[in-house]
């Protein structure tokens, strides 16, 4: 499928490239990925990594620019199949903020009225993604089984909301502490929650860690986790999938976000340290930076 509309960009490097793209962006016109919304400059960079001991990358990122939606999806299934899920993803959701600037366009989903307008929008996206991957998996027999985690952060005046499913992760770093702003959806965290006495060591030896309990295709249709936070001058947020939550602590991830202070070094740098921790999985890692 071809881009949806001009203002989504969209990065994964070849199959057979061992060297990550990485992105920044011009929006609004302004230089060096930076733009303005009202009361809030953003900032941000993006880089993605086969890993290496992974022969293709079945990680996406992707940014809508004029709606300030950063998003990370890592794709599982065989036979290529994770790296169409992923895509996939990444447009439908692009496509339906598309579609849904129209005041008069028709939602695939009835409103929730516990949620706002932004959650609402953002968790259809989502949940259209999923059904989209979940019928085209039962169509193809090569696509079966394909499904993909997404992690998704908007921003909206003095507010962001963070969204997800699977166990891609959001980080916010600020005043010098890193925040978990999400739950994987595993059986490792679904363990934990049953055992609190669960040791680090424990958890690091758990057998199943890296089984999900809730992705994109897996059903027909999907629960959504949605949760705002309100924004902080200076605060960074880092979403990534597990190929670096998975190689590194959050203390590193941390250290590293905090330490750089030009946003290209700190993605570059999170992913080199997860490729000498092992690089066991493809590894994306986006930073996303606010002043005021």
């Amino acid at each position: 499928m071809g881009h949806y509309c001009a203002n989504v960009k969209f990065a994964r490097p070849a199959s057979s490239d061992r060297f990550a793209r990485s992105g920044r962006g011009t929006l609004d016109g302004l230089t060096a990925s930076d733009t303005m919304i009202p009361d809030v400059r953003i900032r941000y960079a993006a880089k993605t990594d086969v890993g290496m001991k992974r022969t293709h990358n079945e990680d996406y990122f992707a940014l809508i620019e004029d709606e300030q939606l950063f998003m990370v999806a890592d794709g599982m299934g065989g036979h290529a199949s994770g790296e169409v899920a992923s895509k996939l993803a990444a447009e439908v959701m692009g496509e339906f903020y598309r579609h849904s600037k129209d005041q008069d366009a028709t939602w695939p989903y009835r409103y929730d009225h516990n949620l706002s307008y932004v959650e609402n929008r953002l968790v259809a996206s989502i949940r259209l993604a999923n059904a989209k991957i979940h019928e085209s998996a039962a169509k193809n027999p090569q696509l079966r089984g394909m499904g993909t985690t997404v992690v998704s952060f908007i921003i909206k005046g003095n507010s962001a909301f963070v969204a997800h499913v699977g166990d891609s992760r959001c980080y916010r770093v600020r005043d010098g502490v890193i925040h978990l702003l999400t739950r994987d959806h595993s059986l490792l965290e679904d363990y934990k929650e049953a055992r609190p006495d669960m040791t680090e060591e424990e958890a690091r030896n758990f057998p199943h860690k890296n089984v999900i309990t809730r992705a994109l295709g897996m059903r027909d249709n999907v629960v959504v986790d949605i949760a705002r936070v309100d924004l902080e001058d200076g605060d960074r947020f880092v979403l990534c999938s597990d190929g670096l939550s998975g190689m590194l602590t959050d203390e590193q991830i941390h250290d590293i976000t905090k330490r750089n202070q030009d946003l290209e070094a700190a993605v570059g740098e999170l992913i080199d340290r997860a490729n000498e921790a092992g690089g066991t999985d493809n590894i994306t890692a986006m930073v996303v930076e606010c002043h005021f």
